[in-house]
């Protein structure tokens, strides 16, 4: 997409709509702040109108589809030939990051917009779904008090959080983390986490912490970040042989709490897996509500 096609595009972004992430106001601010580019919105066009539009987010790079719209009736067809010529320029298939709402199992309006979606991801080659559910904090569920238990202190050492996120891999229920370090191996799976969050999340990196027993063990660690919209729960691992205990909601009681007081935050957003229930009922202890749901749809490893 070029400038020259915006007033073509911002039609088909409807506000509202089921499935998709950006409507056309957020579409304009996320050119403005980079994490949306021309280059990266890819349209599919029949005699000067536009019939789809996928739109990457990234960063420095494209990281995720997170907008696609189509219309007419051959619109999964129309949108998967428009997925997979991009995936041909991009290099290769990125995970599309579908927005629902998180009651869309009993909404036709949800299921209906995920099916065409579903449909033409797949035809495109994302072919394995992990659900997650969406988490917000809001001031009113009041700031946590710290940890009467654990002690928490930051870490400059970048080789330390390595060695957690390495650790804390193991046996997780975190369904990315476990799959990319069966792929590439849990030491890069780690490396490549820590890169992430520091280079790429725009939480400061002085943020993260090391949870300790009273007597200086280390039980698990967490990093509370922000994006460009929000703070939030950028990673929590308990290591394998202190899980059992609860330590997860002192962790995150921590998170929470860190945002809250030493960065003013108001609003504070999370993911998990669907299938990561001890989080979820975590989250949920600490007062976090369920108001949306993730569904990523990744090509096969």
């Amino acid at each position: 997409m070029t400038e020259a096609d915006l007033d073509r595009v911002l039609p088909l972004l409807v506000p509202g709509e089921v499935g998709a992430w950006s409507d056309a106001d957020a579409f304009r601010h996320r050119l403005g702040t980079g994490e949306y580019r021309h280059e990266w919105t890819w349209i599919a066009e029949d005699a000067g109108d536009v019939h789809a539009v996928a739109v990457w987010w990234g960063q420095a790079k494209p990281e995720a589809l997170d907008t696609l719209h189509a219309r007419g009736d051959d619109r999964a067809a129309v949108a998967a030939r428009l997925l997979s010529t991009a995936h041909e320029s991009l290099g290769s298939a990125l995970d599309y990051h579908v927005l629902l709402p998180a009651d869309w199992r009993d909404r036709p309006d949800a299921v209906a917009a995920l099916h065409w979606r579903r449909e033409a991801a797949g035809r495109a080659g994302l072919t394995e779904p992990v659900e997650r559910l969406r988490y917000e904090w809001t001031r009113q569920a009041g700031v946590p008090a710290p940890s009467p238990r654990l002690r928490f202190r930051a870490e400059p050492d970048d080789e330390v959080f390595v060695d957690l996120f390495r650790r804390a891999v193991q046996q997780s229920l975190d369904a990315a983390s476990t799959r990319e370090a069966r792929t590439v191996g849990a030491q890069a799976q780690a490396r490549s986490d820590v890169e992430f969050y520091r280079d790429s999340m725009l939480g400061d990196r002085a943020w993260w912490r090391v949870a300790e027993t009273a007597a200086g063990e280390p039980v698990g660690f967490g990093v509370p970040s922000r994006n460009t919209g929000f703070a939030t729960v950028g990673y929590l691992g308990v290591l394998p042989e202190h899980r059992g205990h609860g330590y997860v909601d002192d962790i995150l009681a921590e998170i929470t709490r860190f945002l809250a007081e030493e960065t003013g935050a108001d609003v504070i957003r999370a993911d998990t897996d669907l299938t990561n229930q001890p989080m979820a009922k975590s989250f949920e202890r600490l007062g976090y509500t369920n108001f949306a749901r993730r569904l990523v749809l990744s090509p096969p490893r």
